[in-house]
Order: structure tokens, then sequence, then C-alpha cells
């Protein structure tokens, strides 16, 4: 079951101290006014967020969170169209280069959150947006209570008493969701929040509780116990809410349509039309099934390349030692990047591997980073769930498997170095503008960690010249690779042609060489999060960025210098990045 974490991560921050290296610029005449304009609407904007700036280190926000009536969202949306106006209306001729890139970033996002609210009517249709925030929903859902657990940014008790006066809100949300929902609701949709819902209550009746046992101030602990359990009550009544209320009414209508496919692209500056694009994944799938099978033939050739693929999970850790491996083989990968000059690394950059704290055991492994602003609990974590020691010998056999030796590293080339901890830690520390820093793009963020993967391969890691590990290597990195152009392919074809998830699930089977259960999840995310084709699109974009600063730069070519350059320039569409980057004006469409 899910043990839910609700988890607040609206794009948007407000940055209270200035940059630390700033760039040369040549100032325009709007650029005071541009500031000043969009340094109101954050100040608007994590008010009505509050969750997030926490998570950012911005701690007078401790223990507040958003207010979900109907009114409330509706007034967010007015606002959100009143700002997105006045940005358009001004004139960009009167801004310096630096700040027409940051407006431009500054839009995108503002026209995506529009979407969300006005075309896609997440609040009217998904329930998922108040319980488990992903990329298509951005992550409005206020509580995150792993956040004062996670990190000791304040003493304990107070941290408690935050949680206190979060869980005293779960009421009051979940009166004002079972209010802003429509009628009926795609089925997909009501039976992920169940079972959301049911991993948030197993997460409070247990994880919780376990967590501030202690507590030795016997007030707190009568004001926990009486919110816990009140949060309990109200999360259970909603359960019973969707199955009986909801369930019986449910539709499949899911799909966003043809014409919100294009809008949801043109926030990330791609103009390609969907048929393009699933011509270019089905292009790309093939070519990626030639390599994983031309892998397992060099691994060996006897047996069919599927069979091969799960042979090789049979390489893995022990019980005992599948933490300390990972710790170990993170640090030798960071070293693998700083030896062959492939980003420009610190030596104060590092993050700690641990163990999975039990209540986001939901996840095999994940990166916990600080924010911009947290100036106490800095540490950041890559953490590994571990072999449960209750667990069968087949349970414990199989996550092992799982989580074997090939599969791992390459999770790490994604999570920690050189993927998503890198391009935080980076990215906080460079010259980047409030705005850059504060506004990622799902393409650029999950496109450079997937990017890493492949690239990491293609650098040479895990190739000491034995040719049949390197081999298992490259296979490893198919697989996931494979994975992805499935979630491209399949979203393309859910949203735009009226791909079922029986259907979708039979495609990730057959072309992910995963079973039923594993390409079902897979099915039904395509159904709330149809930007999850951005992994595949972020990667082929910095491919192609990188394929023309290559042939620019010619004999002066350095990846290091690549990957720095795109790594201090925020996070921003991918296609703004090729201007920064590329000489050729000629060239800045061509995406792919």
């Amino acid at each position: 079951m899910k043990k839910l974490i609700l988890v607040f991560t609206v794009l948007v921050a407000l940055l209270t101290n200035c940059r630390e290296n700033p760039k040369s610029i040549q100032s325009g005449s709007g650029d005071a006014a541009f500031q000043k304009l969009s340094d109101e609407f954050l100040d608007g904007y994590l008010a009505w967020r509050p969750q997030y700036a926490v998570y950012l280190g911005i701690h007078e926000y401790d223990g507040k969170i958003t207010d979900f009536s109907k009114q409330s969202i509706d007034s967010e949306l007015i606002r959100l169209k009143t700002y997105e106006q006045k940005f358009s209306a001004i004139d960009s001729a009167s801004l310096s280069p630096e700040m027409y890139y940051d407006l431009r970033i500054l839009l995108c996002a503002l026209r995506n959150e529009i979407f969300n609210f006005e075309d896609l009517q997440i609040f009217k249709k998904n329930p998922l947006v108040y319980f488990e925030p992903s990329p298509v929903i951005d992550g409005f859902l206020a509580i995150d209570l792993s956040l004062y657990l996670n990190r000791s940014f304040a003493p304990f008790e107070e941290r408690i008493k935050s949680i206190v006066s979060l869980e005293k809100e779960i009421p009051g949300i979940v009166t004002n969701v079972e209010l802003n929902l429509a009628d009926s609701l795609a089925k997909p949709y009501i039976n992920s929040t169940i079972e959301t819902v049911k991993g948030s209550v197993s997460f409070l009746e247990n994880d919780l509780v376990d967590a501030v046992k202690n507590i030795t101030n016997d007030s707190l602990k009568t004001a926990f116990n009486t919110s816990n359990k009140k949060a309990v009550s109200s999360l259970n009544e909603f359960i019973q809410h969707l199955e009986k209320e909801k369930l019986p009414k449910a539709n499949n209508r899911f799909a966003i349509g043809r014409d919100n496919y294009i809008k949801m692209l043109s926030y990330e500056y791609v103009t390609i039309s969907p048929e393009e694009l699933l011509r270019i994944g089905f292009k790309k799938l093939a070519e990626e099934q030639e390599k994983f099978n031309a892998a397992a033939k060099a691994i060996n050739p006897s047996l069919n390349p599927v069979e091969v693929y799960a042979g090789m999970a049979k390489e893995h850790s022990t019980a005992e030692n599948l933490i300390s491996d990972v710790r170990s083989s993170a640090e030798a990968i960071r070293q693998y990047i700083i030896d062959k000059k492939i980003l420009t690394l610190s030596s104060e950059i590092h993050t700690k591997v641990k163990e999975m704290p039990k209540y986001l055991r939901v996840y095999a492994a994940m990166m916990d980073i600080p924010g911009p602003w947290e100036k106490k609990a800095t540490e950041a974590y890559y953490y590994v769930t571990p072999v449960e020691p209750d667990w069968s010998p087949k349970q414990k056999e199989a996550w092992l498997e799982n989580n074997n030796y090939y599969y791992t590293d390459i999770a790490t080339f994604h999570e920690a170095y050189p993927g998503h901890f890198i391009q935080n830690i980076v990215l906080n520390a460079s010259s980047a503008t409030r705005i850059e820093k504060i506004f990622p793009s799902y393409t650029f963020t999950e496109g450079w960690a997937h990017y890493g993967e492949q690239m990491m391969i293609e650098e040479g890691y895990g190739d000491k010249g034995d040719p049949i590990k390197a081999a298992k290597y490259r296979i490893a990195q198919s697989g996931e690779a494979l994975l992805r152009l499935c979630r491209f392919c399949t979203s393309l074809k859910i949203h735009c042609e009226g791909m079922s998830v029986d259907e979708a699930t039979k495609f990730f089977m057959n072309n992910w060489h995963h079973d039923e259960y594993s390409s079902g999840l897979e099915a039904i995310r395509g159904t709330y999060d149809p930007r999850y084709l951005f992994y595949t699109l972020g990667k082929l974009e910095v491919l192609k960025l990188k394929e023309d600063y290559k042939r620019q730069e010619g004999a002066n070519f350095s990846l290091q210098k690549f990957h720095d350059q795109l790594l201090e320039n925020g996070m921003p569409p991918i296609p703004l990045l090729r201007e920064r980057l590329l000489k050729d004006k000629s060239k800045l469409n061509e995406i792919l």
C-alpha cells in the first residue's frame, strides 16, 4: 500500500537575496519596472502556496496551508490571469537580454498554471491534485508532513506544532475537495486517489505516530493525538465518499485532447505537432530496441534479449550491504565525473547516501535536497529503500533483483550524479537570476537527469575492459530509455488518439519488457500525467543542443564547459537555453 507523503511542489518561490555573481549585462529601461512587478507577483504567489516556501527553506510559513475553497481557487486564477496580462503587455525592447530571458520563463510558468486551473480544470476533475502532486497537477496540495520530520530546521517540538497545525486543516481540505469536484470523474483518477489516501491514512496512523512517540511535552502530545485522529477520520470518510459516491458514476474521459496537448507543449516552447512527435517517438523506440537487442547479444547470444535482461538482475548486493554498496558506488560515480572532466564539481559537493525513512519507502530511491534558502538543515540525502527484515525470502530476493548493481548505478546517474542533485546544487550556487532558479521546466529537469543516464554510459562508465560487463551497463541504461520512450508514445496516444488504459498497458509490456502490474501502473500514470513524455523529449532536446554546440565549437568543444553552461542558466524550457549557448540564430528552432 502506498504511504502517501502529501507534497507541495508548485514551481515558484520568493527569492530574498541577490545573485551571488551577477552577470555583466546592460540594463534596459524597463528592467526596474519588470523586477518590481515580478516581486509583487511572487509575494502573492507565495502567500497562496505557503508550504512550498517551507520546502524552499522560508520558515516564516511553517505550519501554514493553502485555502482550497472554491472562492480562494477562483480568486487565485483571477490573480494569475491579471498578472499574465501585465507581463504580456511589457515592451520587450525595453528590457535587457537578461530580463527578457526571465520574462519568457515567467510567462511560460504563468500560462502553464492558468492552463491547469482553467483548461484542464484540475481542481474540479481530478481529486489527485489535492493528495498526490505530479507534473500534470503541478503540486497544489499544501501538506508535506515529511518536511517537518526529515529536516531539523527547528527544534523537534516546534516542528511537531507545525504538524499539528497542518493536521487541523485536513478536515477542511476534505470538505472543500468534495465541494469542488465534479459529479462524475475519470475512473483512473478515482482509483488512484483511493489508494493514495489509504496510504496517507497508513502514514498518519503508523509512521507519524511512531516518529513523535517520544514527545515529553504532555500538552503537545495531547494536541497531536487529537489532530491526528481527526485527520485520519476525515480521510477515511473521504475514501468512503469516493467509493460510494464517485465510483458508481465514474467515466473514462481522462484524455486532455489534441488542442490542449498542443497548448501544453507550447509552454515548453515546443511547436512540433503531436503527429510528428509520435512519428519521432516510434522511430526512437525502434532504434532503442535495436540497441537493447545488440547489448543482449553481446552478453549471451544463445538467449533472447528479455531473458538476458532478466538474468542480469541476479547480480545484486546482499540485504546487509545494499545501502553501503550504493554509497560506495555513488562516490565512485562522483569521482569518475571529476576525473573525466564531465562537469565541474567542487570538493564540497557531496550527497549522503542513507537508508530511506520508513514513511517514504513507497519509493526505491529518491533525492532530498535542501531548498535555496535553507540555512540550518542544509544536508542533501540520497535515500535508498533497504530490504525489510520481516519480508519473506522471495520478497527479499525480488527487491534485491530490482535493485541490482547495474540498475542502482543508472538510478544514481539520474537522481544524484550528474542528475537532480547536481542540477539543483549547481544551480543554487550559480549566478542565475531568481526567476531562473525558481521556475524549472519539466523538460529540462527530467530531460537532464534522463540524458545523464545515457551520457555517462557513452562516456565510458562501467567499461573497464570487460566487454560483457560494459554490455550489461548498456542494456540497463537501454531498459530505462525504453520505459521513457513508452511514456512518450503512450502519452501522445492516450491524450490525442484515444488509447485506452488496457491498450497502454499492453504497449508497455511489449516494448518495456516488464510485467503487467508495473506496466499497468505506468499506463494509469499516463492518464493524469500527459507531461511524462517530457523525460524523453527533454533528453532529445539536450542531445540536439549538444550536437549543435559541438559543431559550433569544433576543436574547442569541451563536454565539461557545455554541461557547466547548461546548468548555470536556470532550468528553463530548453529552446531558451539554445539562445544562450548557440551563436547561429538560424538554428534556434531546430530543437530535435
